[in-house]
This record gives structure tokens, C-alpha cells and sequence, in this order.
């Protein structure tokens, strides 16, 4: 087996939206070694707005995901380092802005950082969980096939959602299941969409088209299977013999999504992430920008500012100045 590779670097950012990538783009500015951890780039609540109007200086044909393109590769310019990667643990303590003392876990690599960034946004559902969801979280349940795909060797496996997360996540488990079934809320358009044009065609793929989700049965041992409803002139419930459920709801959820950081940090009632006009956390050198502090003003200039005064505070932070520094100068 091969060994875990360990990164160290002064800015670890776990997200990549605007928020994300502007702190990226004005640390490594700053002659900061940057790590930008993005679970998914074309999943969040810029990517998915289909024209931007209120951005400034910004045509209004230009679409979220354009934008977010442009953020990122500028932050990449900069000396960023970008990488596709779920984060599903963190460890904090409090630093003293020279110890690697916050640590970030991603199925392909732990990042050791002297300053932390949370900035995942706030896409989570916020629908209840499926009957035995909860249940069976960790005992066949889960959100990441990256982590736990390699646990469904030669065995079937059921995924819910027709997302782009949902298709490129049920595409990772055809390496490794004997049977994915994809059950979708209605028929996918593999003519229109080019991922599921790829996912429809491989041969482990067994489709259940407008069908819903009804619950997750299991027994002592974990997952047992799926009971679906699939609809049409007689509708008729079914029970998906499978192993592991991978869930990916339908988006547009307003949750923070803060599920990886457990009770690390100090949390508000509405369930934001707790930030002092720093963006500090109530962990002194981890930081909290965008959506995942839920406050009222979910805009993207909001975003983008909250990355540049997180940006500028860890720079004062890491080289022990008692002001921040400017990133101008008037002449």
C-alpha cells in the first residue's frame, strides 16, 4: 500500500467558490504556499446561476460558472495550488502562526497548515434525511464515493440523484462495483447531457428512471438495500438488494455545509460558522468565509470580500504584525 502523501503549506482553503479562491488569490500574492481543496467546482451556488447581473464590472451575459473559471485560474496564476479533493476531517488548536497546527484529511492526501480556511459554502440539503439514512451513515450510507468507493469491490451499490455530483460520483463507482444502479427522479437526457450520455453507456450501469427513494433497509451488518417507488400507470414499490447507498439530493439547499468540521469551531444558533471581524473562528488561525457563515447577504462581492479580509488578516496573523498590510500603495 502505498503511503499517504503529506502536504505542508501556510493557507489551507477547503473550498473552491468565490470566496475561496479570492483568499487564494491575495495569499499567494502574498508569497503564501496556498492549497485550495475543492470538492467539486461546478456544484456550487455560483456555478449552478446561469447569468451574473450584479457583479461589478462584469458583462450580464457572463454565467456563475464562467466567473468562478476566471476567479480560479487567476488564484492559480498567482502560485495556488488547486486540487480536486473531498475534505472529511479536520483537526485544529489554537497556533501561534509558525506550527503546522491544523490538519485537513481528503481520501488522497493529509495537508498540514499553519492557517486554515473554511469555505465550503451552503449548498446543504436542507430536507430531512431518508428513513435509515442516518441509520446506516457509515455502515453503507455515505456522500463520498472518492472515500468509500474501494470498500464496494465486485459488489452492487445504489446512487441517488441525477446532479452533475450525483453522475460524477456514480462514474467513479463503476471501477469498482459489480452493479451501479442510478436511480434518478425523472428520465435523463443522455442527447442533452454528455455525463450521463457517458454514465448511461458503461456496462455496469443499471438505470431506474423516475424513480423515488423511499427509504434505506439494512440489519446489524449495515445496508441491505434501497426501497424505491418507480412511478408510471401502475406504480410499484421495489427493494434494490445493494451494499452501500450514496445519496446525492437534488441542490438548492441553503444549509452551511459543515458536516467535516464536527464541533471544532464555534458555531452560531442559525448554524453558521462564528467569525469576528477578522473572519477568525473561536480557534485563533482558522478562518470562515462566504455562505458557511449563513449570514443574510449571500452575494458574491459578499463572498469575494470576505476573502480578501480573511486574506489580509492571515497574512498579519502568520508574520506576527499587529496591523494588516495593504496590497497597495498611493503614490
Amino acid at each position: 500500500m502505498m503511503d499517504m502523501e503529506v502536504i505542508e503549506c501556510d493557507v489551507a482553503i477547503v473550498g473552491g467558490g468565490p470566496a475561496g479562491c479570492t483568499c487564494a488569490l491575495y495569499t499567494s500574492r502574498a508569497d503564501l504556499k496556498t492549497v485550495i481543496l475543492d470538492k467539486n467546482p461546478a456544484v456550487g451556488a455560483l456555478a449552478i446561476t446561469s447569468h451574473i447581473a450584479n457583479y461589478p464590472g462584469v458583462d450580464k451575459a457572463m454565467t456563475g460558472q464562467e466567473l468562478l473559471d476566471q476567479m480560479r485560474e487567476q488564484a492559480i496564476e498567482y502560485g495556488a495550488d488547486y486540487r480536486r479533493s473531498q475534505v472529511f476531517m479536520i483537526d485544529c488548536e489554537d497556533g501561534d502562526g509558525q506550527s503546522y497546527s491544523k490538519t485537513i484529511y481528503t481520501p488522497d492526501a493529509t495537508i498540514k497548515a499553519r492557517s486554515l480556511v473554511l469555505a465550503t459554502g451552503a449548498m446543504g440539503r436542507v430536507s430531512p434525511p431518508f428513513p435509515g439514512e442516518e441509520e446506516y451513515l457509515g455502515q453503507g450510507v455515505s456522500y463520498c464515493a472518492t472515500c468509500d468507493g474501494a470498500f464496494y469491490r465486485d459488489a452492487e451499490v445504489a446512487v441517488f440523484g441525477m446532479n452533475l455530483e450525483a453522475m460524477e460520483e456514480a462514474m467513479f463507482l463503476t471501477k469498482f462495483a459489480s452493479t451501479v444502479h442510478w436511480i434518478t427522479p425523472s428520465e435523463p437526457r443522455a442527447d442533452q447531457d454528455e455525463h450521463a450520455a457517458e454514465l448511461l453507456a458503461m456496462p455496469n450501469v443499471k438505470q431506474w428512471p423516475k424513480t423515488r427513494l423511499l427509504e434505506v433497509e439494512g440489519d446489524v451488518s449495515g445496508v441491505t438495500g434501497v426501497k424505491v417507488l418507480q412511478k408510471g400507470s401502475d406504480p410499484e414499490e421495489h427493494t434494490i438488494t445493494v451494499e452501500g447507498a450514496f445519496i446525492y439530493a437534488a441542490g438548492g439547499g441553503s444549509k452551511p455545509i459543515t458536516d467535516f468540521i464536527q464541533n471544532k469551531v464555534e458555531f452560531k444558533e442559525c448554524g453558521g460558522v462564528l467569525v469576528n471581524e477578522d473572519m477568525e473562528t473561536s480557534v485563533k488561525g482558522v478562518f470562515a468565509i462566504g455562505d458557511i457563515r449563513n449570514t443574510a447577504f449571500k452575494q458574491v462581492v459578499v463572498a469575494a470580500s470576505d476573502g480578501c479580509i480573511s486574506a489580509m488578516s492571515i497574512d498579519k496573523y502568520l508574520k506576527g504584525r499587529k496591523s494588516v498590510k495593504v496590497d497597495w500603495i498611493h503614490q
